[in-house]
């Protein structure tokens, strides 16, 4: 059995009598043909998107760039990959990390067009429009604070580590019976 497939799930010893390698492996087949990379990909870009549009208000209407909007990020990107990728592969994990990690990157740039575009006396999508794609990396690295690391790297473990499908025993027995726990 796979490391990869096991680490976030509750496994029961595979030394364990009860239970048959080989309807364990069977069970794990089941588990990963109800994945999907599609369904994860789009809900934890959906999230990371809403993340990053909570993260820029807040920041606009506070004044402050608050880091722990971040691990917000991380916890929602990481919970709609897990909730709809269903995934126990590790690309479910890179997939959660990265979309957490643009959700922050993207909170930090919203707040950036809004604030230009305030200046400028043009609205958000008007000033979002406008900004050449070269000049991203320069207006991002004005903002940013040695700390954001911290925090960005919070939201990316959070985002890998929460992005796993969590199947429970009575799953795993159901797959392994074909009958719910406790029949």
């Amino acid at each position: 059995m796979d490391e990869e497939m096991t680490e976030h799930v509750e496994v029961p010893d595979e030394n364990d009598p009860q239970i048959d390698p080989a309807m364990l492996e069977v069970a794990f087949q089941k588990f990963e043909a109800e994945q999907s990379v599609v369904g994860g990909l789009l809900a934890g870009g959906v999230a990371a998107l809403a993340g990053a549009g909570i993260w820029a208000v807040v920041t606009i209407l506070t004044g402050y760039q608050i880091g722990f909007m971040a691990i917000g990020v991380g916890f929602l990107v990481g919970l709609a990959v897990q909730f709809a990728g269903k995934g126990i592969n590790k690309i479910f994990g890179v997939m959660g990390a990265a979309l957490a990690l643009l959700g922050c990157l993207l909170g930090n740039y919203f707040t950036i067009v809004h604030f230009v575009g305030e200046a400028e006396g043009l609205g958000f999508f008007d000033t979002l429009t406008r900004i050449s794609p070269a000049a991203i990396p320069e207006l991002m690295s004005i903002t940013f604070s040695p700390m954001d690391l911290v925090f960005y790297g919070i939201a990316v473990y959070e985002g890998f580590k929460l992005s796993f499908r969590k199947i429970t025993a009575e799953e795993l027995q159901e797959a392994i019976t074909g009958a719910p726990a406790g029949m």
